[in-house]
Parts: C-alpha cells; sequence; structure tokens
C-alpha cells in the first residue's frame, strides 16, 4: 500500500502534543527503561512497539470501562482502545527522536456491511535507517489477531476487506485524527463508547 504524509515535515511528526504528551514524567521513567543509547534505531522500535502491544491491555479485551486518551493515562492505568494505544507508541517513540504517525482503518463490526463499522487506530514510523515509512500495530494480540513488528512486509492485526467495505486511510497523520479524540474525551464508559459511539469513518 502506499503510504501518504500529511505533512513532508519530518518534524511535524516528532511534535509533542497534548494528547502525545511525551514530556510527562511516566513517559519518561518508561523511556530510560526500554532505550538504550547505543542501541540499533529499528531494534528501539521493535522493543517500544512490543512493551506497548504486550504489557498495555486493550480495554475491550480486558471488559474495562475505563476510557484513557492521553499517552501518560494509558501508561499510568495499563490499558486503552487501540487509538489510545497508538498515542502511547507515537509518545515513546517521538521521545526518542523517531518520527511517528497516526493511521486508520475502516473495519466492519461484524460479518456484514448492515453491522455497521468502526473506526481503528494505529501507527506509522519513519526509520530513518531504511528511508521508509513502516506501519506497526499495538492494538494487542488475541486469537485471531497477530500483529508482529516487521520492516518488510506488514503484519497488522487486521487485513482490510474491500469487498465489506473496509477501508485502509493511506494517510499518514502528523497528529491523533479529532474524530477519534473527540470520541475518547466525550464518553467515560468504554464498554458503552465501544458498543455505540465509535468513529465508523474519517
Amino acid at each position: 500500500m502506499h503510504l501518504t504524509c500529511e505533512s513532508s515535515l519530518l518534524e511535524d511528526y516528532l511534535c509533542e502534543h497534548e494528547v502525545v504528551d511525551y514530556s510527562h514524567a511516566l513517559i519518561q521513567e518508561a523511556i530510560h527503561h526500554l532505550s538504550a543509547s547505543m542501541e540499533a534505531e529499528t531494534e528501539r522500535v521493535r522493543r517500544t512497539f512490543e512493551f506497548v502491544r504486550d504489557t498495555i491491555h486493550h480495554s475491550w479485551d480486558i471488559q474495562s470501562t475505563r476510557v484513557t486518551c492521553n499517552a501518560s493515562e494509558v501508561l499510568n492505568y495499563g490499558e486503552g482502545l487501540c487509538y489510545a494505544k497508538s498515542h502511547l507508541l507515537a509518545a515513546l517513540l517521538r521521545a526518542q527522536s523517531i518520527p511517528t504517525g497516526f493511521c486508520y482503518q475502516r473495519l466492519a463490526a461484524g460479518a456484514t456491511p448492515e453491522m455497521g463499522y468502526a473506526l481503528h487506530g494505529l501507527n506509522a514510523v519513519y526509520l530513518s535507517a531504511a528511508a521508509k515509512w513502516v506501519r506497526l500495530d499495538a492494538r494487542g494480540n488475541k486469537p485471531g489477531v497477530r500483529a508482529a513488528f516487521s520492516t518488510e512486509e506488514e503484519q497488522l492485526a487486521y487485513v482490510v476487506r474491500p469487498e465489506l467495505g473496509e477501508i485502509d486511510y493511506p494517510i499518514i497523520y502528523a497528529q491523533p485524527h479529532p474524530k477519534v479524540v473527540k470520541a475518547l474525551r466525550e464518553h467515560t464508559n468504554c464498554l458503552h463508547l465501544c458498543q455505540y459511539f465509535l468513529p465508523e469513518c474519517l
């Protein structure tokens, strides 16, 4: 898939944001434990991605009612929806001076289009050594979902099925999409949010 950057400036994918709050003490502490200064960039990305994928719970998977949004909240509570986990991954990587953006997919909520759609969030990371962007999905694995770190062939949580009206949006956003942030900010019960109020498309 051909990805398109929202901004032509790599610096825009390093900026701090109220949601990507990498100056927060919790984020900085996590970076201290995650990264080794002499470690290759690709290895730092892999280690950070696997930390978010494997140690931060997906809120729906654990049937939690808590809604997290800011990267520091996600880290503090150890949980978040796919969007929130993408905010944390971006914060942890940007704090290591690794450009990171946000990508989205529209996925069918059930077996047929009539059951509606839900937006799914993931990240794109710029690997300077390879001079290219790669998409990574830290949603969290479970039966039927096996996302992995790869610099060649994508191994995302979901494969888009165009025949069901699903969409792989090609844009790499510099900041979390406003629709996503709005949904996370306006709801306090995660289960209710997932059942009725997730954004369906961009």
